[in-house]
């Protein structure tokens, strides 16, 4: 009778939802998710429609980026999010170093012949087997999390020291951002870059620390464009989108088509013109574009409410998170998505350079969903042990 009151309670256990809690804890934010939720619908249902002419060009079936989405992206990304909105997000401190080890190695990874996948210019793709993923994605995740640890052992008052606080803060910050521009992947170097940044000021570290920081990223960032002569060709369409229509300009120009073309309502979904081989990255970076001209101004008014939603109530579980941990954790998985989102944006409609950073959880890409979806599953848990708000 024990043994199957045991079994029995085990089997309770394991079969309890994410979403339920205990005595210490209460319902999470189901406005964030609620949000969340949303977007992804959309997002699944307009890479449908912005992937159907490349698939059924390239593989002979027009829901083949859609299926894959799925199969890869969503579904593997669901299961994480179970499982971490589940897990007590205390865990991943104490797994914190071992993940910036992983980052490292990961990362290291991408150079090794017969490891190492090239996609485009960049040497960003890591293919064991018959799974490949970009260990990039992973990163942002994994080294926020060993950053939120080692800013809560730190203590504002050792933030304040440069032997305790900046050095230690750019080394880590240094070597993972020297492996990223190696691949090269600018992209995901300005997002790693931006939240990390983001969570530091958030730990109170000094001014004078920032603007050292700031100027230095300013001549990494001139060093970068220097050595590769489309980064400013990049910059140069982004400062005048005319000069060069069917070159440098190209990407940009057919965005604005894309865009314009949209008006109010949109052509309707299924009816964009622009994804005939005429949009780069159309099911990619660019797919916001098609969402415009397609589902015009208004729906796209409403996209970016469902975006503004999930930072105002992602940064309110933060400024109410148990410890220093969580706040600095959420602060930077928000800052992650948000920060995405606006330049992605931001670059179709001409107010940033084209950098190639997708739209979260919208583009087209099976580990940055997997991983975005188990960054929401920590909020998600830590959302359930905040003080009321």
């Amino acid at each position: 009778m024990i043994r199957k009151r045991k079994f029995s309670e085990y089997l309770k256990h394991l079969l309890k939802l994410p979403f339920s809690y205990q005595s210490r804890h209460h319902a999470p934010d189901y406005v964030f998710l609620g949000a969340l939720a949303l977007i992804i619908v959309i997002g699944l249902m307009m890479l449908s429609s912005a992937s159907s002419v490349t698939g059924f060009k390239e593989h002979g079936d027009s829901y083949y980026f859609f299926k894959h989405q799925l199969l890869v992206g969503f579904l593997p990304g669901l299961i994480l999010f179970f499982w971490a909105a589940q897990m007590d997000f205390r865990t991943w401190k104490k797994k914190a170093f071992l993940m910036l080890i992983v980052c490292v190695v990961i990362l290291l990874a991408v150079f090794i012949p017969g490891l190492g996948k090239n996609y485009g210019k960049t040497q960003s793709w890591l293919k064991l087997g018959p799974i490949s993923f970009q260990p990039a994605e992973t990163v942002k995740l994994f080294f926020l999390v060993y950053l939120a640890t080692w800013l809560e052992k730190r203590g504002e008052r050792n933030l304040q020291d440069l032997k305790y606080g900046l050095i230690p803060f750019l080394t880590s910050l240094g070597i993972i951002s020297t492996l990223i521009l190696a691949q090269p992947d600018i992209g995901t170097l300005i997002i790693i870059l931006a939240s990390c940044l983001t969570v530091y000021f958030i730990a109170k570290a000094p001014y004078r620390h920032l603007l050292l920081i700031g100027a230095g990223v300013l001549v990494i960032f001139f060093l970068a464009v220097q050595i590769a002569p489309y980064r400013l060709a990049r910059i140069t369409a982004f400062l005048n989108s005319d000069v060069d229509p069917q070159g440098i300009s190209y990407h940009i120009t057919q965005a604005k088509i894309a865009v314009g073309s949209g008006g109010i309502l949109g052509l309707g979904i299924g009816k964009s013109r622009q994804k005939f081989d005429y949009l780069p990255e159309v099911y990619g970076d660019s797919i916001f574009a098609v969402i415009a001209e397609e589902m015009g101004f208004i729906f796209c008014v409403i996209l970016l409410a469902l975006f503004l939603t999930v930072a105002i109530r992602g940064f309110k579980i933060a400024r109410a998170a148990p410890d220093n941990f969580s706040q600095f954790l959420t602060v930077g998985i928000i800052s992650w998505f948000i920060f995405e989102a606006f330049i992605n944006i931001a670059a179709m409609i001409g107010l940033f350079p084209i950098t190639g950073i997708p739209l979260p959880f919208i583009s087209y890409g099976g580990t940055a969903l997997a991983i975005s979806l188990l960054g929401v599953g920590i909020v998600t848990n830590i959302s359930k042990q905040t003080k009321p708000y």
